[in-house]
């Protein structure tokens, strides 16, 4: 891919696909509190939601899988083919949740469809956000890869708000009865539609001149590309991509798909108001991610990595505290806002330090694996965690779980080595001697 078709058309056709990938993600989480009662018996609440806690978990136990999979056939069949591959994946299981049976119809069997469907979701995200990560750190020129790789957080969140806006809506626009009845089936009637969209539009996506160029090689290297074989000879850089994100994704998951229901269960606010909060703290987060991706292309990655890890560890527990006692809409914005900005320094920059420590061979399988298991592990367990803490009457536990996460992130972000200047084809390489010197 010629930089003259660089940054803008690679941001944007990789990061389109993305948003709708995440937006189905996320919006099983954002109207849980609606459709929980429709596919178990009657009960606590926080039980019904513990359930459906569960089963978003268990898409995060599929990434790996997806992970592994799709990692592999991104580095032999190409970013392009990876990146259709996901979105497709993704409007099956939207599709299924939306037509899902519930137990007063069939019992347990509608609670299987959700388990089958997120089973899908885990799949496609697996192998979405190192497809994504890697077309979108390759397609752009060296200099300007930290401001383009910060588009798919961008595009995570923005996705995230069209779920959170469309339940704006609908909860404006529709009685309680009839959102709990069937009005939570209309997100994902979108999402399986918008991901049928998307499917066309990432036909029309070039390939990048550095996974071209690693498909010209013959022999050994050729047969290693995207195996397990080829990774472990990057094993250091593996365990490392699940260390500096295991503080990230907990955090992250946090502030955003846990905050609605922290809002409305523990800090009491009407869910109408806690939907608000978390959509306009997300709007702002996400318009942030660029300006963060770009300073990390001036002063480097490790120092926004390292100001997370630090914030994090150290303003979760009172931000969290303070939260829980928040008495309205203005107060609630402020403190997510201060989590949410804190929590930049990680999602801004992420993807593009996963993708420049591996090589071209292996590095969409490098970013996929690791990265899943680390979100298996932390990522997909954070809202089950927190919930597990209030059920059992110690809620602030969760919050000092969140610090000791990143306490552990924050010693790999400081021992870690500078990655943004390194070059990740060999026409990079060729011309790395006549690059300037960096001040």
């Amino acid at each position: 891919m010629s930089k003259a078709r660089v940054p803008w058309k690679a941001i944007v056709g990789g990061s389109v696909g993305n948003m709708v990938e995440w937006y189905d993600w996320f919006v099983y989480s954002s109207f849980a509190v609606y459709f929980a009662a429709s596919f178990f018996p009657e009960g606590n609440d926080t039980a019904k939601l513990l359930n459906t806690a569960a089963i978003f978990a268990v898409g995060f136990f599929m990434r790996p899988l997806g992970g592994w999979l799709l990692g592999r056939y991104a580095d032999r069949k190409g970013r392009k083919a990876a990146l259709t591959l996901t979105v497709t994946l993704m409007s099956a299981s939207a599709l299924l949740i939306a037509i899902a049976p519930t137990y007063e119809s069939v019992g347990y069997f509608g609670a299987l469809v959700l388990v089958v469907a997120r089973l899908l979701q885990g799949l496609s995200v697996g192998g979405e956000y190192a497809a994504s990560a890697t077309y979108l750190t390759e397609a752009t020129p060296r200099g300007r890869r930290g401001f383009a790789s910060s588009f798919q957080y961008v595009s995570m969140t923005a996705g995230q708000l069209v779920g959170l806006g469309l339940q704006i809506i609908l909860q404006n626009t529709m009685s309680a009865e009839a959102l709990n009845s069937y009005g939570w089936r209309i997100p994902f009637v979108v999402g399986a539609a918008a991901a049928a969209i998307v499917f066309y539009l990432r036909r029309s996506l070039l390939e990048t001149e550095a996974y071209d160029e690693e498909e010209r090689e013959s022999g050994e290297a050729a047969e290693k590309r995207g195996t397990i074989k080829g990774l472990l000879a990057h094993k250091r850089e593996a365990l490392l991509v699940i260390a500096l994100t295991m503080g990230g994704t907990v955090a992250y998951y946090t502030y955003t798909t846990y905050l609605t229901k922290y809002l409305s269960n523990s800090a009491g606010l009407p869910k109408e108001t806690a939907t608000l909060v978390s959509f306009c703290a997300l709007f702002i987060f996400m318009c942030v991610q660029p300006l963060a991706g770009g300073l990390s292309d001036r002063i480097g990655r490790r120092p926004l990595l390292i100001t997370f890890g630090i914030g994090s560890m150290l303003a979760t527990v009172p931000l969290m505290t303070a939260l829980g006692g928040v008495g309205g809409f203005g107060g609630a914005l402020v403190l997510s806002l201060i989590g949410l900005l804190i929590v930049t320094g990680y999602t801004s920059i992420n993807a593009v330090v996963k993708a420049e420590l591996f090589p071209t061979s292996v590095r969409a399988l490098g970013v996929a694996l690791p990265y899943a298991i680390a979100n298996a592990l932390f990522g997909g367990t954070a809202e089950y965690v927190a919930l597990w803490f209030k059920d059992s009457g110690i809620e602030s536990g969760f919050f000092w779980y969140v610090s000791g996460c990143a306490a552990v992130s924050l010693i790999v972000y400081l021992t870690m080595r500078e990655t943004r200047d390194v070059a990740l084809s060999r026409t990079e390489q060729a011309t790395e001697g006549s690059l300037p010197a960096r001040v």
